[in-house]
């Protein structure tokens, strides 16, 4: 496995310099937004889709670094009630899908998205509880009529294209589960997978373990996100797991995200590493910050210091002593 970045959190920086600080923590790669929620601080999506010449300096910047680009990003809604919300969101995986294709960069990340409750709704609803039966038949209906027949054209976009999409489980979206996205792909196409990020698991109650070994038997692990989760039980008593104060009221959430290692033990953390490997993952774990307690650098530092101390770079030994 290779250890890697995802970018958003230096887009301060411009790319050289973005990369130069990558290089320096001795990362393998980067995740690259290119629109969407991540931003495209580092790429110029619609420049390098236009000019090979631009491609070819583009990628020469980090060929230069020694560094890959693991994946781009452009999580968004594409299938939001909301039709310029659903428009742009539709534009820019469809463009990240061709440019992917054209750097060479094996997988898109992005979200499943989450429809209204009807053709006219004017807001995305997500319902997580199958009674009053309204919320099992608005499901019912949001799969049927939005996320499948898109994620069937989407799919085959991007099989075509010979490029996989990381769809990561997040709450707030249709695919927030191994059951949930399991399902898409089974409904779509193999070139559907998980980008899977253990913060978003732990607060719904899933052992990132177990998520492992269920999408990793289907081989439905595209990319990998490392940030932790802290869960304060005592405000999970108040607040419950759907805890809707903001992010930065820390000290009363129910949870909240940290770097690696600061919510769940490194043993945990190498747990997922050994399988990650187990289930046929050998590819990038990409941080991802956003700690309220800690600094950009501070936060980033940590997760990569204590990744590379479990991160199973080699390939395995024979069994010599079998």
């Amino acid at each position: 496995m290779k250890l890697g970045v995802f970018t958003p959190l230096f887009a301060d920086l411009s790319l050289d310099e973005m990369l130069e600080k990558v290089s320096n923590a001795g990362l393998d790669a980067v995740e690259i937004g290119t629109g969407g929620n991540p931003g495209n601080a580092h790429c110029n999506t619609d420049e390098l889709l236009e000019s090979e010449a631009a491609r070819e300096a583009y990628l020469s910047k980090f060929a230069e670094k020694g560094i890959t680009i693991s994946a781009l990003s452009c999580h968004d809604n594409p299938i939001s009630p909301v039709k310029e919300e659903r428009e742009q969101a539709d534009l820019i995986l469809r463009k990240t899908i061709k440019l992917a294709a054209l750097l060479g960069v094996p997988v898109v990340n992005t979200f499943s998205g989450t429809a209204g409750d009807s053709d006219s709704a004017t807001a995305p609803n997500w319902p997580v509880i199958p009674w009053p039966t309204v919320y099992s038949d608005m499901k019912a209906w949001q799969w049927e009529e939005k996320l499948i027949p898109y994620w069937k054209e989407i799919g085959k976009l991007a099989e075509d294209a010979g490029v996989k999409i990381g769809i990561e489980l997040h709450g707030g979206f249709l695919c927030h589960t191994p059951y949930t996205i399991l399902k898409l792909r089974e409904e779509t196409c193999d070139a559907i997978g998980a980008n899977l990020d253990p913060s978003h698991l732990w607060w719904q109650g899933i052992d990132p373990v177990a998520a492992i070994k269920i999408l990793g038997e289907q081989g439905a692990i595209h990319h990998f996100h490392a940030k932790d989760t802290y869960l304060d039980q005592d405000n999970v008593n108040m607040y419950g797991l759907t805890d809707m104060q903001p992010y930065g009221d820390v000290k009363t959430r129910a949870w909240t995200f940290r770097s690696v290692g600061c919510g769940h033990s490194l043993a945990e953390w190498s747990e997922m590493m050994s399988a990650l490997r187990t289930y046929g993952y050998d590819y990038v774990v990409s941080i991802e910050h956003e700690d309220p307690l800690m600094s950009i650098d501070e936060g980033f530092n940590r997760a990569a210091s204590n990744l590379k101390s479990i991160l199973i770079r080699e390939t395995p030994a024979d069994m010599w002593w079998a």
